[in-house]
């Protein structure tokens, strides 16, 4: 079977997307990312007269190909159906003269749902011919706990442990969390920061000795964070959708650039489009849009990302992170997949709480990047 993915901070080991996304982040701290799976392009006029399911099934199957496509069509199936209010999956609102990506139409209400009502059917189909139980440990900052949870509860073979900074979520999240049912299930709240909680959660999955005990109990461990290419492929389906949308309305014609204004703070959701753009989609500009927490616009605006700040607690607890974990996979195509380049980005960030990178890669980067706080 063909091997694609590899860790950002070394090709040295490739494993199949079902491998990645068991895994959940590479051996060596990592992410995984696909060098040949992003250089195909979608068929544009065909997704323009698509709906939600099909789209998703193009875009699955291109980045996790792997997946037969019975396979995928009956992911996106399950994924897609009545635990969303409307079949749309991620309507499009006219917003003065702008448009609105809804994403609030999943069982939690939160725009997670629609990778984490994916990512249990996929790891499940993953899990075939593996014979180990999957511990799902994941770090959330208040949306991805209970998505993560109403996911995989009650999903064969699984188990899910969120771990969120106490007094740090909205109460809304936190009795979404604490009240959830199911018996594999559980929750924790721990003293510190999201990016305390984030930054434990990679130390237990960079844990060798663990990793031996739990194999030994016929046990392995992956995330539902998304540093889990699993949870991040899904959410590259509603930019082509919402592209798609925009065509049928006569709001734009097919090739029209479109830009996308994104709420992040891990760097995921806004790393989706870009993937969006990779495969064929007309994106002008992607707008990183940050709260008061705003380490992104400062590295997009310098080019030094720097954590070494006061943390600024919000009334968007998701957006409130100061290590953004996903930017370091568009450091691995910003540079070219030089991972020897972003394994010295990542040491910096670790050791000294900052790096910077030249005035070239900054340039490049502001080709498609903007930002805003």
């Amino acid at each position: 079977m063909t091997t694609f993915y590899h860790s950002t901070r070394s090709d040295s080991e490739t494993v199949t997307s079902k491998q990645a996304i068991l895994a959940g982040i590479a051996p060596d701290g990592g992410l995984y990312v696909s060098d040949d799976a992003v250089r195909n392009k979608l068929d544009l006029r065909a997704v323009c007269q698509e709906g939600y399911h099909q789209i998703a099934c193009r875009v699955l199957g291109t980045l996790l190909p792997d997946f037969t496509e019975q396979e995928v069509a009956s992911c996106v199936a399950a994924a897609y159906a009545d635990n969303f209010d409307t079949p749309a999956v991620t309507p499009l609102s006219p917003l003065g003269t702008d448009w609105l990506l809804e994403l609030y139409h999943g069982p939690t209400c939160a725009f997670k749902d629609v990778a984490l009502q994916m990512l249990p059917r996929l790891m499940s189909v993953a899990r075939k011919g593996e014979g180990r139980n999957v511990m799902i440990v994941t770090a959330t900052s208040g949306d991805t706990g209970k998505a993560a949870l109403a996911g995989f509860a009650g999903v064969p073979g699984t188990g899910v442990t969120v771990f969120y900074p106490d007094g740090k979520v909205s109460d809304v999240q936190h009795l979404q969390m604490v009240t959830q049912t199911g018996d594999n299930v559980a929750v924790c709240g721990i003293r510190g920061t999201f990016d305390d909680a984030q930054t434990q959660v990679k130390r237990i999955f960079a844990d060798r000795e663990l990793a031996g005990r739990l194999a030994a109990n016929n046990v392995m461990l992956s995330s539902a964070n998304s540093i889990n290419v699993g949870r991040l492929v899904p959410q590259v389906t509603y930019y082509f959708s919402a592209y798609a949308q925009l065509v049928q309305t006569g709001a734009i014609v097919i090739g029209d650039e479109v830009d996308f204004c994104v709420p992040t703070g891990n760097f995921g959701d806004v790393l989706a489009g870009y993937y969006a753009k990779l495969l064929g989609l007309p994106v002008g500009k992607l707008v990183v849009a940050s709260n008061s927490n705003k380490v992104l616009t400062d590295f997009l605006t310098t080019g030094t990302y720097d954590r070494r700040r006061d943390f600024v607690k919000t009334i968007s607890p998701s957006m409130d992170i100061l290590v953004s974990s996903n930017l370091e996979r568009m450091l691995y195509y910003l540079t070219d997949g030089d991972c020897e380049a972003v394994a010295g980005y990542m040491a910096d960030l670790a050791q000294k709480g900052y790096y910077t990178i030249s005035n070239d890669l900054l340039a490049k980067l502001r080709q498609t990047f903007d930002c805003g706080f």
